[in-house]
């Protein structure tokens, strides 16, 4: 690289951080109340941060922290009395004073943003000040804010880039630290026969524990070409391989995905199955959840007629 060019690229470099300097200085401070109680590890403490809003309602954000990252320990909780704390992260400062009585805090908090986050997170493709929405939910200030509660590292948005799972934005970014999406969990739901996956699928994915090894499990519970939500109702309707080996030995073959909701719904198992087709009811999925329900089928079609 000649000197010129070399030159040319750190001015470019300083006017964009000293740019973002300037938006960030002229953003308006965040300030609010904050209230503190214990967690359930006494190493910890749970913290939750109270901001108005331009519209007069209220915006909480909680969340739990080591006692040694905040900066207090377990006598200032346990023994009351004032306090001064903060969180430092990268993507700024939230300076904390109050007092402690009976293990449970309250005060008021002051947020600085970091001048050079914003600047490296757009470098990596997150723009924290234009990303859509712009509302006051994603101005720039709110959203720092929120990157420094949740602790949203440049590291972060570095490995879920390194997958190759096209454009993210910042919510993005904020969902996958939230409910820990990385680049591992990415590529392996990835490699599983769902490439198009976004983060709302990967998400779901974390929620209902749908992994590789359930992907497994599904296909060999004869699910194997089912789209992603299919897989999420298998979660949400406990069907497992025992539960569904339980009624296909009482006889119901051939039962689609459906069909083991209804008989998850209405707790149709193999005890059940067996009892009724004791009493004589017909083999089927409708008929079951007659039984169940209570509905007798040739009264009901004679009250119709």
């Amino acid at each position: 690289m000649s000197k010129k060019i070399w030159v040319l690229f750190v001015l470019s470099f300083a006017l964009m951080v000293s740019v973002a300097t300037f938006n960030l200085s002229a953003q308006t401070p965040i300030t609010g109340n904050w209230t503190a109680s214990p967690a359930d590890d006494d190493a910890k403490i749970n913290l939750n941060f109270v901001r108005p809003s331009d519209k007069g309602r209220e915006h909480q954000m909680g969340q739990t922290f080591e006692l040694a990252e905040v900066g207090l320990n377990r006598e200032q909780v346990l023994d009351g009395g004032p306090v001064r704390f903060s969180l430092v992260r990268e993507a700024g400062t939230i300076e904390c004073e109050g007092t402690f009585q009976g293990g449970k805090g309250t005060g008021t908090f002051r947020f600085t943003g970091s001048p050079t986050y914003a600047a490296a997170m757009k470098s990596r493709g997150f723009d924290f000040e234009n990303d859509p929405p712009t509302t006051e939910h994603g101005r720039l200030e709110e959203r720092l804010f929120t990157a420094t509660v949740l602790n949203v590292t440049t590291a972060i948005a570095d490995d879920l880039n390194s997958a190759g799972f096209g454009k993210l934005t910042v919510s993005d970014l904020f969902k996958a630290t939230i409910f820990k999406v990385d680049s591992a969990f990415m590529r392996e739901m990835k490699a599983t026969g769902f490439p198009n996956m976004g983060m709302e699928e990967l998400v779901k994915a974390r929620i209902f524990k749908v992994d590789a090894k359930f992907v497994g499990e599904a296909a060999q519970m004869g699910f194997n070409k089912e789209p992603f939500e299919n897989l999420i109702k298998l979660r949400i309707f406990k069907i497992t391989p025992a539960f569904i080996s339980e009624v296909r030995n009482e006889g119901l073959t051939n039962l689609s995905l459906e069909d083991l909701v209804k008989l998850q719904i209405f707790k149709i198992d193999g005890e059940f199955i067996r009892k009724a087709k004791a009493e004589g009811v017909p083999l089927s999925v409708e008929r079951l959840v007659q039984k169940r329900i209570g509905v007798d089928r040739s009264r009901t079609r004679a009250i119709v007629e």
